[in-house]
């Protein structure tokens, strides 16, 4: 499996709708938009989980600077959480 950073998401992206999109590249495992835990509003940004590394790379291929919900969005491979 492979994560990946997905950036510059509009506030109405649902982990849904963001997995269904990824799809189209691959196995997608899992999907988070990732929120504010005061709010409960997306912080524009997400990460999913992709079957396999050459379906993260497909991912990135085809989704990188597409539009998603109207802004387009920014794909890259998602870097090891630091302490």
């Amino acid at each position: 499996m492979q994560k990946l950073y997905v950036g510059n998401l509009s506030y109405d992206t649902t982990q849904e709708s963001l997995q269904a999109h990824f799809e189209a590249a691959g196995t997608v495992t899992s999907a988070a938009v990732i929120t504010d835990k005061f709010t409960g509003r997306s912080r524009g940004f997400g990460f999913v989980e992709m079957g396999s590394p050459e379906e993260a790379q497909k991912a990135i291929d085809m989704l990188d600077g597409k539009e998603l919900d109207g802004r387009p969005i920014k794909v890259s491979l998602a870097r090891p959480k630091e302490d």
